[in-house]
């Protein structure tokens, strides 16, 4: 078996690791993935402190996210994943499991 250890491979293992730290830390916190998943939701930056505050995962799984382009603030300064940050969100938990019905 071949193992990819390529920049992007490390980079997509790092994505999905902090995608799956935020839903679990999303759900321990009262939220769902379509807080984050959804363009015009998101979590502001009150919810943001509060889970920081409470687990250093938070931090740096928001930093890569950012970093790398999978999360951004949107227009009304609420976090929510981008384009890509929800095709590998969807990919991991199955579309059904982070959209909106």
């Amino acid at each position: 078996m071949m193992i990819d250890a390529s920049p992007l491979a490390g980079m997509q293992r790092s994505l999905r690791q902090c995608l799956s730290n935020m839903a679990a830390l999303l759900y321990h916190h009262g939220h769902v993935l379509e807080t984050v998943s959804i363009p015009h939701r998101g979590l502001d930056r009150h919810d943001v402190a509060t889970i920081s505050s409470a687990s250093s995962e938070w931090q740096a799984c928001e930093r890569v996210l950012i970093s790398s382009k999978a999360a951004s603030w949107n227009e009304q300064n609420k976090l929510v994943l981008t384009p890509l940050g929800r095709e590998l969100l969807f990919d991991m938990f199955g579309e059904g499991a982070a959209d909106c019905a």
